[in-house]
């Protein structure tokens, strides 16, 4: 058996930080896994460091099911994202040592692909209706067949998901977090009008999505996705904050609009009525946010059973190591519904070479045995850490919003 030696945490800042577990066996076989929780990054470094590595070391890193029972059920004070962002890492680097060792894939051993690739949705966004389409265009001339569309709203400064960069979108930008300011009312009048432009321009043939980021209440949602009917969205993302989950039957009885949720989700608990109820169409929850490859997949499985697809989460706070899983997984799984992609900046990708590739708005993870992904250690104690905050939201009346 190959059994564990040591481990390390390795925290790196090439452009925003990043937290990578490495995973080192008796065989000099390594694995790594994506530890990353943006903003919080620190919190599961430590978690890592101070009570999960000294509980690896010496066990036979081909158990991984047993490993992933020891440290959610051992720990007592499961579930939450530290935690389970901590087991994703273990879950992560140890499907990568066993792919290495096979001399396979990951994808492979979870059963072989189920399609040709990934498709993918970018993010194009803008100050204006009009910018915000022309990046779309660019974003459609490069192939990629879905695109999430944000544009401002008038009057407002600072709105989710539109930034300077139109390419590379990294919203904790501060060393305190930023506020900014929410007018409910302004987003409801101008959004219908940025899809029903964009059907104008982009056509029939491309999937549009939109991302709400918890910001309405039920029954504005479900308003908002009526009046985006006629659009056509692939999906509406994140329209309320799901803690409750009986507030998606509102959403649902009156809008067809497909409906995603997920991104912060921990474990299957944090979506089983959403699930059982078909109260959604695709679940967004991630690799590392989610517990690993391990239990994604019997999310999956759990969300198979009701018509509910994947849709992970994908933004440029989950490192390449995250992105790489993820697409192991996208590909093994029947149920897949799209992948994000907002693509890494050049010193991100430097420090962490892939095996992924992407064509004709497709990613796929290579053929590489275990993940495809690496860290060039000596680079990324080039770029230390720094600490980076999150935005706030503020209403117009100054009180506390869900940013």
């Amino acid at each position: 058996m190959p059994k564990i030696i040591a481990a390390k945490t390795i925290v790196t800042c090439p452009g925003r930080n990043f937290v990578t577990l490495k995973i080192v066996t008796d065989e000099g076989v390594y694995g790594i896994g994506d530890a990353t929780l943006n903003g919080r990054e620190l919190a599961v470094e430590a978690y890592l460091t101070q009570h999960v590595i000294p509980c690896l070391i010496g066990r036979d890193a081909h158990q991984i099911e047993d490993i992933w029972q020891f440290l959610y059920r051992g720990a007592y004070w499961r579930r939450g994202p530290v935690t389970m962002a901590a087991i994703a890492a273990v879950d992560t680097a140890l499907w990568d040592i066993k792919g290495k060792i096979a001399g396979l894939p990951v994808y492979q051993l979870l059963g072989g692909a189920c399609r040709t690739g990934v498709m993918v949705y970018g993010h194009a966004n803008g100050e204006t209706i009009e910018e915000t389409l022309d990046n779309a265009a660019h974003y459609a001339a490069q192939g990629y067949k879905a695109i999430r569309l944000q544009t401002g709203v008038p009057g407002m400064k600072g709105t989710y998901g539109v930034s300077k960069d139109k390419f590379f979108y990294e919203p904790a930008d501060g060393d305190l977090p930023k506020e900014t300011v929410w007018s409910t009312e302004r987003y409801m009048r101008s959004t219908p009008a940025l899809f029903e432009a964009a059907r104008v321009k982009l056509g029939d043939d491309l999937h549009l999505l939109h991302d709400v980021h918890h910001r309405l209440t039920p029954i504005e949602a479900a308003r908002l996705g009526k009046d985006l009917e006629p659009y056509r969205l692939f999906w509406m993302e994140d329209a309320t904050p799901a803690e409750n989950q009986a507030s998606f039957r509102i959403i649902r009885q009156h809008t067809t609009t497909p409906l995603a949720v997920g991104e912060i989700f921990n474990s299957v608990w944090d979506c089983k009525q959403l699930i059982e109820e078909q109260l959604i169409d695709y679940i967004r929850a991630t690799v590392v946010h989610a517990g690993g490859i391990t239990h994604l997949k019997k999310l999956a499985s759990f969300a198979d059973l009701y018509h509910v697809r994947t849709g992970c989460h994908g933004a440029t706070d989950l490192s390449p190591v995250c992105m790489g899983a993820a697409l192991h997984f996208d590909l093994s799984i029947p149920n897949f519904g799209v992948q994000e992609y907002m693509r890494h900046t050049p010193e991100t990708d430097a420090v962490f070479p892939h095996a992924y590739t992407f064509q004709d708005g497709m990613l796929h993870p290579g053929d590489a045995p275990g993940l495809g992904v690496d860290i060039d250690e000596e680079l990324a104690a080039k770029y230390p850490y720094q600490r980076a905050y999150l935005p706030v939201a503020r209403r117009l009346d100054g009180s506390m919003h869900d940013w």
